[in-house]
């Protein structure tokens, strides 16, 4: 694939989880994000994305919030459960996507705040519409899902590449 591929990346903050006596690592999904995340699922499934791969978190309200949202795809994606989106910074979410190979084209990360909505804000340059000022605004909430389209290799993501064009939280 050329420099000039067209990409995506599909951003997913993971379902509503419940506050529990568990590590945090090892919070379930609540009841609302039980039934937010097939939600989301059916709103990307609505776009036409398929990602080609799919990196989650280990935690396990993310590994949950995949398991239902992957549901409503018209096929499953192959999965990489990373540990290394836990807790990780906009830095080591950047270079995580610098290692993807480049016959992805369609990328999803499921992870966790304040790392997505932060990844998300950094590489999106340009936006659709009011979708970055909206976005801000938001401050990602749980369920929600970003997509920002870039041309050129997985290497070259770096703040600023893309252009958001799309984003959607689970209350409008």
């Amino acid at each position: 694939m050329s420099a000039d591929t067209p990409r995506r990346i599909v951003l997913l903050r993971h379902a509503k989880a419940e506050w529990s006596e568990t590590s945090d690592h090892e919070r379930p999904l609540a009841e609302r994000g039980r039934r937010d995340a097939p939600v989301a699922g059916r709103w990307l499934a609505g776009t036409g994305i398929i990602p080609d791969l799919t990196l989650c978190s280990t935690s396990l309200r993310t590994r949950e919030t995949w398991k239902l949202a992957v549901h409503e795809l018209p096929q499953r994606p192959r999965t990489v459960y990373e540990e290394r989106i836990y807790e990780a910074s906009l830095g080591e979410l950047i270079a995580l996507l610098n290692e993807t190979p480049d016959d992805v084209s369609d990328l999803m990360l499921i992870g966790h705040n304040p790392g997505v909505h932060a990844l998300a804000d950094a590489l999106s340059g340009e936006a659709e519409a009011d979708l970055l000022p909206r976005m801000n605004r938001s401050g990602f909430p749980t369920s929600a899902l970003a997509v920002v389209a870039f041309n050129g290799s997985w290497k070259a993501v770096e703040h600023g590449v893309g252009r958001l064009i799309a984003y959607w939280t689970p209350q409008g």
